[in-house]
């Protein structure tokens, strides 16, 4: 390509010239192409450890003048065919201008800007590019994809100089992280390096020091270890292939394939080095961070961030932190880790304003709410951009009124005990029973009647209590009023000041009457909830009376959760629970419902109302607890693998036992699914769902280790799993809140407590305690860095497992061994899985449904099996093998949706490969029958079929009428006559009975698909050692068997029409329908199914029988003309079989050997052409043809022995 001109000082200086004129040189990198010797291996080894651009570029054209000791560099070119088209060009256009001016500056000149405007020539006619990568990038993703065979497609995101330790050598060379692939290549001294793997096959991604490997990454897949070392910025490099690995455990998990961002915002400075794509991921890192650590919606995106202080009242200081700005948020987080959160959402902001500085407060920024709440923010360092950026964002904000939710919590902060719920009378139908109150009025659910639109179940379902008067009920009163002081001092709401004093009132527990609202705000649910009205009766109206999977497993579970709560004994209860259930089934299909989202969701209704509930479902599901509740629970499993990490490090005693009795892996599940409420007693565990939506798994981690630790002595005597259950299921029942102010529930995991000995209770409230003093150390991030790397290894487990399933579940009809089954699986997940980043479009993608057994979730097109047949068939037909393999393919393809799957892959791969000769020869025949053989393929035979004998009008034969004269009368009398249930007790064992299909069960062949079959033969032989004899074989044998055809329909027309009056003159019944062509087959065939002796003497009937022995002597004696068939002239044996007559079924049923053609068999027409008379009788036809019919049996011997010898070989 053209370069801008660029000045060389050294001209010679690891260059080979190659050509030269007065003002220009071609030259060659020294190492590059043939030869070269010592110079030329440490020339490549410094170009690939300095990354020169020579490795891209290996042949220059240099420009020079006489008098000058300066070049300039003017083209370049990857090869030498490219270098050489520039060369001439300059030749051609160039040197004679050249030649004409007298000052060498002149020409130096005239050169440079003809060179200027031929690349500026060539850039007006390309597409602009939305981001540029900076010149250095480019040139290396250059190098990636020549190096490493990678498509356009393939976008590189960054490259690292590095080494990769082969054994205990390094290797220095350069490290190239794709979207999809990690790269590696290093050429030291002629000794050349080159690492290609796929991010989905990485199974594990650490970064350790030993003593043998400095600080180095370490990358495992299933077959190896790789080492990398060295690097200069060892954390950054890790980061971005810890991205780039999860990008590709998304995409095994649920089709979540990488698109860039292409509405990025373009950096203020240009980056140098720094691709889009880089840029892109470190967003996406940011806003993933960002959205975890303040609970904001999936969809809201970091703009920036900046240091700053805020002041805060309550304690009347100034704290550092970082401030973060995105498209509806404004968040505060202090250095401190519990220092202060803050969350203001531009919705509720009113006034942003720029205070006076001051030397106390520099740069101030102040933001009003609705609330009547201001925030003063100091040390901005560019306040002035910053108020750019937020009223931008403010003017794109809509104003939303307040929902009646919100304005339930002012009326409560002004007064804080008008939310409990009035006592009732006795007399009052709801408190008796609740039950009998929904039995004498009916609710109409669907046109928002539901009582529990307004509030949560618990308030309606609640039994009088003495305890609301007792201590419980002051202790209870007690904690409102800790938190409606807390709301006067650090705020209510969204805006709410979250500090450690926020922390240890959680702790102690939230009060019910408060529950509802804490969880919306703490799990971030209260936003989205609010910034989509109405979203929820939509989807209640959408989901009501459709079906699906989802909504029958709902239905089975409702009266599964909780049915020890009144609340759910009744249809009020069990029917909000249906829709909030059913609304989520609809509004994520992917995850539809997973069993414990029912117990879970039972809880949240007890203190929301339904549209609540379904947000913080929403919450749960998606931000909360990723991956939990779908249909293989990866999160669990994923949060199970910490679980069992945390207790090697913290209770290195009790994990070896844990691990050896099995008992971490049964518990976990439970515990964390259900959020300890299937485990504990309610009252218990709804204090654990408090802790939990303040700080997240984090709490259920360091929950789960305190019970452990608590029992350890007991775990530790255990003998084996089943009593270690017990213990922990007894302890487990044994912990109570002996502050609930609710009448105790029964809990039904109290049947495990058994003995003489009273159970020794655990208060909730010390258990919180004792896990925050022993293991409050666990970070948040810390435990993120540890689910990316369970997560490898869980989703790879389940690949490995589904690998074993499907291979498990073909290999009892399939050839191949085990071995070889999973390393085709390997190789047809592979295809599937470049075409869902490699393809023009998603559809790839779009076609695996997780739901779906192992064996259909992957499923290739047609222009992946192409792919995969070319490079795996042992029939190599050359520029035939595509149109081969597009036939096969279509033969595959038995419900006709264009996909097939790894089955019927390997079911077609296997029939060439283990098939025995008839299994290959039956294979190669159906190729070249519909559906596998298109109409449009067999036009170009049309042309060969005129050569031969006009086929005359195509009749019904006579087979086909017996057949439909036999099988008629039946299907009437089995419609008109009772059922016989015998009759479809065998008609069912037959559909059951697995039919292997014989020879004779194949169809025939036209001559169109005949001429096919020859066509791919000779493909066959292409490259065969014998190839011209094989050629002369096929034709001689393809010839002969095409006028055996002409020659059967000349004698088999007459008979059949005979055949047919005979028939008419018996029975006067009607033509029906099925006496036409039923078939393009039928149409187009140049030879028909011909009808045997056998079958026409049937069909003349008894009353004729003298006539047919008549005709059988006239054929032997000579005469008579037309009257007798070729099938009478073979003998009684070859009769038997009805396809013995068809040159074509011949080929499919592979009974043209030596011995079928004796000495005294006659091939009638094998010498004569078209055009040639009809004989005067069937003798005369035999004796002129006797000779030929020798030969005749020569050729097709010797052809056929040919192609059986070569089908046997491949």
């Amino acid at each position: 390509m053209w370069l801008g001109p660029e000045e060389v000082l050294l001209a010679g200086a690891l260059w080979v010239t190659e050509r030269a004129n007065p003002f220009f040189l071609l030259q060659r990198r020294r190492g590059h192409g043939k030869g070269g010797g010592l110079t030329g291996l440490l020339v490549g080894t410094l170009d690939v450890v300095l990354d020169s651009s020579a490795r891209v570029a290996p042949y220059r054209i240099l420009h020079q003048t006489q008098d000058s000791q300066v070049y300039w560099a003017v083209a370049c070119g990857s090869s030498r065919k490219e270098i050489t088209k520039h060369w001439e060009w300059l030749e051609n256009n160039l040197l004679q201008t050249l030649s004409i001016f007298d000052n060498e500056e002149d020409i130096t000149t005239f050169v440079k800007g003809k060179i200027h405007g031929i690349i500026a020539e060539e850039n007006k006619n390309e597409q602009p590019q939305s981001e540029e990568d900076p010149g250095k990038f480019k040139e290396a993703e250059l190098k990636m994809r020549k190096q490493f065979g990678m498509p356009e497609v393939e976008k590189l995101v960054n490259y690292y100089s590095c080494s990769y330790w082969k054994g205990r050598v390094p290797r220095q060379g350069w490290l190239y992280l794709t979207v999809n692939h990690l790269c590696f290549y290093s050429f030291l001294l002629g000794k050349e390096v080159t690492l290609v793997i796929q991010w989905v096959d990485v199974t594990q991604l650490e970064k350790n020091a030993t003593l043998l490997f400095p600080e180095c990454i370490k990358v495992s897949t299933r077959d190896s270890e790789l080492y990398f070392s060295m690097f200069l910025n060892i954390n950054e490099t890790f980061k971005l292939m810890e991205q780039l690995a999860n990008i590709a455990m998304r995409q095994l998990l649920d089709n979540e394939s990488f698109l860039q961002d292409k509405s990025l915002p373009k950096p203020r400075k240009p980056l140098k080095n720094i691709s889009a794509l880089k840029r892109d991921l470190d967003a996406r890192a940011k806003n993933e961070c960002y959205r975890a650590t303040f609970r904001l919606p999936k969809d809201e995106c970091l703009d920036g961030h900046t240091d700053c202080t805020l002041w805060t009242p309550f304690n009347k200081m100034h704290i550092p932190g970082q401030m973060f700005v995105s498209n509806n948020y404004i968040c505060f987080a202090s250095k401190a880790e519990e220092a202060c959160h803050l969350i203001i959402p531009l919705r509720e902001v009113t006034i942003v304003e720029k205070a006076d500085s001051s030397s106390v407060l520099p740069s101030p920024l102040s933001i009003s709410t609705k609330s009547k709440m201001t925030f003063f923010f100091a040390n901005l360092k560019d306040r002035d951009f910053l108020v750019q950026r937020i009223s931008d964002f403010l003017q794109r904000t809509p104003s939303k009124k307040p929902c009646s939710i919100e304005r339930e919590w002012k009326w409560n902060l002004a007064d804080p005990g008008c939310e409990e719920v009035p006592e009732l009378p006795s007399s009052s139908p709801l408190a008796v029973s609740p039950t009998s109150a929904l039995s004498n009025r009916p609710v109409n659910f669907c046109a928002g009647e539901v009582p529990t639109a307004s509030q949560g179940l618990l308030k309606l379902f609640r039994r009088n209590s003495e305890e609301l008067l007792g201590p419980k009920g002051a202790k209870e009163k007690m904690k409102e009023e800790s938190w409606n002081i807390h709301f006067s001092e650090y705020g209510r709401g969204m805006c709410m000041y979250r500090t450690a004093k926020t922390r240890g009132l959680v702790q102690k527990g939230i009060p019910e009457n408060l529950r509802g609202e804490l969880w919306l705000l703490f799990s971030g649910a209260w936003n989205e909830m609010v910034t989509h009205p109405g979203y929820y009766a939509d989807l209640v109206e959408k989901s009501m009376g459709k079906y699906n999977l989802a909504t029958e497993e709902i239905e089975r579970d409702l009266h599964r959760s909780m049915p020890e709560h009144p609340a759910f004994q009744n249809e009020l209860g069990i029917a909000a629970l249906r829709r909030v259930l059913t609304a989520y089934a609809f509004r994520n299909p992917t995850i539809g419902y997973c069993q414990a989202m029912n117990i879970v969701t039972s809880v949240l209704l007890l203190y929301c109302n339904e549209e609540e509930a379904f947000w913080l479902l929403v919450a749960l599901c998606e931000r909360m607890l990723p991956d939990y509740y779908n249909t293989r629970v990866v999160g669990a499993l994923v949060d199970q693998g910490i679980f069992e990490e945390l207790t090697r490090e913290y209770l290195p005693q009790l994990s070896e036992k844990m691990q050896d009795l099995g008992v971490i892996s049964t518990i976990s599940l439970s515990w964390f699914l259900t959020l300890f409420l299937s485990v504990m007693p309610f009252e218990s565990a709804v204090v654990i769902v408090d802790c939990f939506f303040y700080e997240g798994i984090k709490f259920i981690l360091q929950v789960s280790l305190a019970i452990l630790d608590a029992n350890m002595e007991k775990l530790l005597q255990c003998c084996d799993e089943g009593e270690a259950m017990t213990i922990l299921g007894r302890y487990l029942d044994n912990v109570v809140n002996r502050q609930s102010i609710s009448p105790p529930i029964p809990h039904l995991h109290a049947l495990l407590t058994s003995g003489d000995d009273p159970p020794l209770e655990i208060d909730i409230f010390e258990l919180i305690k004792t896990s925050y003093e022993k293991f409050s150390n666990l970070k948040a991030d810390d435990i993120e860095q540890m689910r990316f790397k369970q997560r490898l290894k869980v989703i790879q487990s389940l690949e490995d497992t589904a690998k074993k399933s499907v291979v498990r579940a073909v290999s009892s009809d399939i050839g191949f061994s085990i071995e070889e089954l999973e390393e085709l699986y390997v190789v047809f997940k592979a295809k599937y899985l470049m075409s869902c980043y490699w393809g023009n479009n998603r559809a790839a993608a779009a076609r695996r449904d997780q739901s779906l057994p192992y064996l259909e979730q992957y499923r290739i097109d047609m222009e992946q099996f192409k792919e995969l047949f070319i490079s795996l068939t042992p029939w190599s037909c050359g520029a035939h093998t595509p149109v081969l393999a597009g036939r096969l393919f279509r033969l595959l393809d038995e419900n006709r949706d264009s996909l097939i799957n790894f089955k019927e892959f390997v079911t077609g791969m296997s029939g060439m490969y283990h098939g025995d000769l008839t299994e290959k020869l039956k294979v190669l025949y159906k190729l070249h029958l519909p559906p596998a053989l298109n109409p449009e393929e067999t036009e170009s035979a049309l042309e060969a079929t005129s050569y031969f004998t006009e086929d005359v009008t195509t009749e019904e034969t006579q087979e086909d009428k017996e057949r439909r004269s036999e099988n008629g009368p039946e299907k009437e009398e089995k419609g008109t006559s009772p059922q016989d249930y015998r009759y479809y007790l065998r008609m069912w064992a037959k559909e059951k009975e697995s039919k292997k299909e014989t020879i004779k069960d194949l169809p025939k062949m036209s001559q169109e698909q005949f001429i096919e079959l020859c066509k791919t033969l000779y493909n066959m032989f292409s490259e065969d050692p014998v190839e011209q004899e094989l050629y002369h074989a096929i034709a001689t044998v393809a010839s002969l068997l095409l006028r055996i055809g002409e020659v059967g329909k000349k004698f088999s027309n007459r008979p059949m029409r005979k055949s047919e009056d005979c028939k008419a003159n018996n029975t006067q019944d009607p033509v029906s329908e099925e006496e036409s062509p039923t078939s393009e087959q039928s149409q187009n065939s140049a030879v028909e199914q011909q009808p045997q002796a056998d079958h026409e003497d049937k069909t003349c009937g008894d009353a004729q029988p003298e006539k047919t022995q008549q005709e059988n002597q006239t054929l032997g004696d000579g005469s008579g003309e037309g009257q007798g068939s070729p099938l009478q002239l073979l003998s009684d044996d070859e009769t038997k079989d009805d396809m013995s007559m068809s040159s074509y079924s011949m080929v499919s049923t592979g009974s043209l050997q030596c011995e079928d053609i004796a000495d005294d068999t006659v091939l009638v027409g094998c010498e004569g052409s078209s055009s040639a008379a009809r004989p005067s009788g069937a003798a005369s036809g035999a004796a002129a043809c006797a000779a030929s019919g020798r030969r005749c049996r020569r050729f097709m011997a010797k052809g056929l022995a040919w192609t059986v010898g070569f089908m046997s070989r491949n």
